[in-house]
């Protein structure tokens, strides 16, 4: 697995007037419905829902927020890069302007762990962090993400 095959580069965006996780989530489901053809209603309500059970801020900037939805077929995610940082509930209290959603079938299994494994060793890459804040056109975004060494899942 590669980040490459889960992520589109048309579901690369750099979002300038985010103020909250609601409003996030509703831009994060709409761009799944247009890159992906997901169901904008259930995709805000799953990211909601998983939210609801702890925050998706892992530290350093970055959240990971992500759902299992029944009508995909393969593990598909979304990059937003905010310009303004929110308050995400982070594990290290640090606002989030990197944000990874991560949308997995319903019986994805072991797939799943393997894409936010992968896509969370990724963010952990503090060169590849500020490469990504240096930059706000998507395709360079893209690229970013989905270049370099440790861009696949073992």
């Amino acid at each position: 697995m590669q980040l490459s095959t889960i992520l589109k580069p048309a579901a690369v965006r750099a979002l300038p007037q985010v103020t909250s996780r609601k409003r996030l989530f509703q831009d994060i489901a709409a761009l799944g419905r247009q890159v992906y053809g997901l169901d904008e209603g259930r995709t805000l309500d799953a990211l909601q829902e998983r939210e609801s059970l702890g925050p998706t801020g892992v530290g350093n900037g970055v959240a990971l927020p992500h759902a299992r939805l029944h009508q995909l077929k393969d593990v598909a995610g979304v990059f937003v890069k905010l310009d303004r940082p929110l308050d995400f509930d982070a594990v290290d209290r640090q606002p989030v302007d990197l944000v990874f959603a991560l949308f997995a079938p319903d019986d994805s299994g072991v797939d799943h762990l393997k894409a936010l494994a992968l896509v969370s060793r990724t963010l952990r890459d503090a060169d590849l962090r500020a490469k990504l804040r240096a930059n706000s056109d998507p395709a360079a975004l893209h690229a970013i993400l989905t270049s370099g060494p440790g861009m696949k899942a073992a």
